[in-house]
Order: C-alpha cells, then sequence, then structure tokens
C-alpha cells in the first residue's frame, strides 16, 4: 500500500501522524510511505531522518495526496484540504465530525472512507486512540489554566497551590473520564483543592480511592454545578459523548455568578464544547472574555507540546496503520470489531449514527 503523511496545516499544529519508526515498520513489510517535506519539523524529526527510515520525502502536499492510497494525519482534515481527498482513499486521523457540518458534506462528498481515531473502541468501551491526547490534553488544561489566572492575563490573581498562610486555588473539574481524572491529578500535584463531578458513580468511587484528600467528588447536576461555580477559580470541562456533541453544562447564564477571572478551560471544544460561551480558539489567539470570565477553548491542545504528543499518538496508532495497510480497510475492519467502529463514513455514507444524530440527520437518507 501507498502510505501519504501530509504536513498538518491547521494553525499551530505542529504533530505529525508518524513517527520515522512508524515509517521504519511499513517499509519493513514492503509498503510505500510518503512524507511531505518538513511534515516531521515541529516534532522534532528531519526530512533526514524520515529518508534514513526508508520515506520518500515529496515536496507539496498535493503531491503526497495524488501518490497515496492512505492517508495518516492527526487533525482533522481543513477546508484547502477537502479536494484533494478523492474516493479511492483511506483517511485515518481524528475527524470530530460532530462538530462540523462542513467537513462531514466535504467527506461525504469525496467518498472517501474516512476512519476516526476517537471512535475506535476497546472491548472495554475505552477509546485507545483518543486516550494518549486525553491524557496530553487533561494535563495541559491545568498547565494553561494556572497561567491565564495571572492578573496580567486578566485572571483572578490566584496561585494555584497558595502558599503558606494563604489557601490554595480552587479547581472544578466536569467530567471524571480520562481528561478529567489527568486534570485532577495535575491540579492536585500543584496543591490546588479539586472537586470532581460526574454522573458515573463507579468512576467517582475510583478518583475518591486513588486521589489525594484535597481531591473531593460530587454527583453531577445542574444545582451542584451551579452552586460551585461561584467559588471555584478554575473550571476544566472535560465530558466527553463518544462520536457525538458535547452536553451543555456551564450556559451563559451561569457566567454572571462566577467571580471576575475565573478561567474556563474547555477539553470538549473539538466536540462543540460543553459550555454555552465556547467557540473554538487557537494557540495563536487561545483566550476570549466574556461578561469577565476568561475562556480558554484552544481546539488543538496537545500540538502545543508536540514531541511528547506525537510520539504518545503514533506509539497507539501504529498498530491500527500496520493491520489497514496490511490487510486493507475492509478486512482489517472485518476482523477487528473494535477497528470497525472507528469507520465514520464509507462511500458517502455516514456509518456511525451518532453523526446523523449530531445534524438531525436520517442515515438512511445520506
Amino acid at each position: 500500500m501507498k502510505i501519504g503523511v501530509p504536513k498538518e496545516i491547521k494553525n499551530n499544529e505542529n504533530r505529525v501522524g508518524m513517527t520515522p519508526a512508524g515509517v521504519f515498520e511499513l517499509t519493513k513489510n514492503k509498503h510505500v510511505v510518503y512524507v511531505q517535506k518538513s511534515a516531521g519539523f515541529g516534532s522534532g524529526f528531519s526530512d533526514l531522518d524520515y529518508i534514513d527510515a526508508g520515506a520518500i520525502v515529496l515536496d507539496t502536499i498535493e503531491e503526497v495526496y495524488a501518490s497515496s492510497d492512505m492517508i495518516v494525519k492527526v487533525k482533522e482534515p481543513i477546508a484547502e484540504e477537502y479536494p484533494l481527498i478523492q474516493s479511492h482513499h483511506v483517511v485515518f486521523t481524528y475527524f470530530h465530525f460532530a462538530s462540523s457540518e462542513p467537513l462531514t458534506k466535504a467527506m461525504l462528498k469525496s467518498k472517501a472512507v474516512c476512519i476516526a481515531y476517537e471512535t475506535v473502541e476497546d472491548k472495554d468501551g475505552s477509546l485507545p486512540l483518543l486516550t494518549p491526547m486525553s491524557e496530553v490534553a487533561g494535563r495541559m488544561a491545568i498547565q494553561q489554566g494556572a497561567k491565564y489566572l495571572e492578573k496580567p492575563i486578566k485572571g483572578r490573581g490566584v496561585l494555584l497551590g497558595g502558599v503558606p498562610g494563604v489557601p490554595p486555588g480552587r479547581v472544578l473539574v466536569l467530567g471524571a473520564g480520562v481528561v478529567g481524572i489527568q486534570a485532577a491529578k495535575m491540579a492536585a500535584g500543584l496543591g490546588a483543592h479539586v472537586t470532581i463531578m460526574d454522573i458515573n458513580m463507579k468512576q467517582l468511587r475510583y478518583v475518591n480511592d486513588v486521589m489525594p484528600s484535597h481531591v473531593v467528588t460530587e454527583f453531577s447536576s445542574e444545582y451542584n454545578i451551579r452552586k460551585r461555580i461561584k467559588d471555584h477559580d478554575l473550571i476544566v470541562g472535560g465530558v466527553l459523548l463518544k462520536g457525538a456533541k458535547a452536553p451543555k453544562l456551564i450556559s451563559r447564564d451561569m457566567l454572571k455568578d462566577m467571580r471576575p477571572g475565573t478561567v474556563l478551560v474547555d477539553v470538549a471544544v473539538d466536540q462543540g464544547g460543553c459550555m454555552e460561551t465556547t467557540k473554538a480558539t487557537t494557540h495563536e489567539d487561545p483566550t476570549y472574555i466574556i461578561d469577565d470570565v476568561v475562556h480558554y477553548c484552544v481546539a488543538n491542545m496537545p500540538g502545543a507540546v508536540p514531541y511528547t504528543s506525537t510520539l504518545a499518538l503514533t506509539n497507539v496508532t501504529l498498530p491500527y496503520v500496520l493491520r489497514l495497510a496490511n490487510q486493507g480497510w475492509e478486512k482489517a475492519c472485518e476482523k477487528d470489531p473494535m477497528l470497525a467502529k472507528g469507520l465514520n463514513i464509507v462511500d458517502g455514507k455516514i456509518v456511525y449514527e451518532e453523526i446523523a444524530e449530531a445534524f438531525n440527520w436520517s442515515v438512511d437518507a445520506i
């Protein structure tokens, strides 16, 4: 199979879909790998690293798409890439279709096979290709939130860990999944007081067992959220519904109950966000303020730490890439029902029901 690795062109996205180690494994299996020139620079990999591993480096993104059967990326294609994706392509990347109708329509029109990292499932229902980026984003949520709590950036002027004689900052985490647990772990490590909310009591019991005593759990309800937002300095949204839009847990009217300079970090922005006032931002212009509340809603948070993120992502994607290359997408998905759950769009049809539901479309009518 001919596999293409284009350079990511989303704003400040420095990750790359494949490392030289991945290229080496694919070429060892007799596949051809095309890598766009400078695709790995942001993650610390030179063109020579890829060439030494057996890749063919091409100058332009157009050449990579035109030469390849399967495209391996990190982020969803953006508008400039839509015309490059053809019906013979298998595209393996994060798509998050439920948050973008234009992207969904473009991929339907292309008739390409779209396999989404974020909906590949393990037998236990976990999402192995989303987990490492959720881990990075959950930890970064606290790192970024702590920074934007500083007064020069319009935050409350709170040091999360406090100092002797001064109480620590208070962090509210919505969702006790991978993002929420990693965020709580980082915040607790800084010495902050942490409240983590979820509707899954099994998860809350787990958090209660493994976290230190200054991380407290609470059942998530609108009443409890409204109560907690009044005295917490940093609020992290980390709620995920597989393949679907995130639920809105923080409404616009709640902002008036928050103290000026409170910081909201919405990690669910890729799935539409779990806050009503969420709108996607970039690393170039990461924040905006509504009602004196600072919003940080960067849609590709792990892109700010590309070396760590690329290695973490490709550690888990490479076995699936090898399977798809060695067996072809149809046989690979037939043999692995967990990989088959990654199929979102095939031959101009939506095959993942939650996407159609996000836009109130009938799957049969598409």
